[in-house]
């Protein structure tokens, strides 16, 4: 999965500042970090002063915070970092700069598989989540970190038309795109002509008659609006997309599995954060939040223009979280 952050905010400006600065030492690296590599087989460890890191785009931003309120109620000491690439906050993580990370498990699995084997490996992602978390849970392991379990949130690849053309064809999924036979430009980004969850998978696993690819990105607003004006027939974007219903358009539902497991995530430091307490509290959220609850609090940030620590701390007081 492709995902472009917006422009970063960051909340603590020096340590940032700093942070990045430590980490061009260590970006480079393959396997563990070097202040790491002792503590792989460590024990969970419990410190009371916690990071939690944002990846700097809207629904990092919300997750970050909603995962600092919950760890602060459980008692820790703790503060939000924005470091918006994860060539560098993923060694942050092993180090133990930071602690605590919001991730997306078959994207997360792919990234540190070609770490570790390099960037033509055959992918460990898939569209079965227990197979992805074990080959992710492997894989993050042996870089001291833990992947605590996954929740009902999911943002994966998604397909969109306007309403009006799924009336007009009776469409509700990608297969009766497919099926339809009807002539399609999608708009997306340049990768879609190679990547198997884009062009290549829908011709094979939903025969859909892709004409063309009109690179404008994947769920930026030019796609979304080139497909509301008729000038293309289907937008790449995400399920957590907040934005459809201002441009008139609907998922297709991805009826076949095509998309990988994106499931919702933290990841943290074992020797750091690895504590029954901090899964505890991180879990509490994964029993609640759902897809449309996430696209929902994007759309509050997003075309609402709310802070994300004023929706996160609104949508955990709404379900009795804090």
């Amino acid at each position: 999965m492709t995902r472009t952050p917006s422009a970063a905010r960051p909340r603590t400006r020096g340590a940032a500042a700093l942070l990045t600065a430590a980490l061009l030492l260590t970006a480079c690296s393959t396997g563990p970090s070097l202040e790491n590599r002792n503590e792989v087989t460590a024990p969970p460890g419990d410190s009371k002063q916690l990071t939690i890191g944002s990846a700097g785009f809207t629904e990092s931003d919300l997750l970050a915070h909603m995962y600092k309120l919950l760890l602060d109620k459980a008692g820790y000491h703790t503060r939000l970092i924005t470091v918006s690439n994860r060539e560098l906050y993923e060694p942050a993580l092993e180090s133990g700069q930071i602690d605590v990370v919001p991730e997306y498990a078959a994207t997360f699995a792919d990234w540190l598989n070609a770490k570790k084997n390099g960037a033509d490996a055959e992918p460990v992602g898939s569209p079965d989540l227990d197979r992805t978390m074990r080959r992710l849970r492997a894989l993050a392991a042996a870089r001291g970190l833990d992947v605590l379990d996954p929740g009902r949130a999911v943002d994966q690849n998604a397909y969109a038309v306007t309403r009006a053309y799924a009336r007009e064809h009776k469409l509700r999924t990608l297969s009766d795109l497919g099926r339809a036979k009807l002539p399609v430009r999608i708009a997306a980004g340049d990768e879609c002509a190679t990547r198997p969850y884009c062009a290549p998978g829908l011709k094979k696993t939903y025969g859909i008659d892709l004409r063309a690819i009109d690179p404008k990105g994947l769920g930026t607003t030019q796609a979304k609006k080139a497909v509301q004006d008729g000038r293309d027939q289907l937008v790449a974007t995400t399920t957590t997309d907040a934005t459809l219903d201002e441009f008139g358009l609907v998922l297709l539902r991805d009826d076949k599995k095509l998309q990988n497991a994106d499931y919702l995530v933290p990841v943290v430091n074992r020797s750091r954060a690895g504590s029954r307490r901090v899964a505890a509290a991180l879990d509490r959220l994964n029993k609640v939040l759902t897809t449309a609850d996430l696209a929902d609090l994007n759309r509050r940030v997003d075309s609402w223009r709310r802070l994300p620590e004023d929706v996160a701390r609104d949508y955990l007081d709404r379900h009795h979280l804090l």
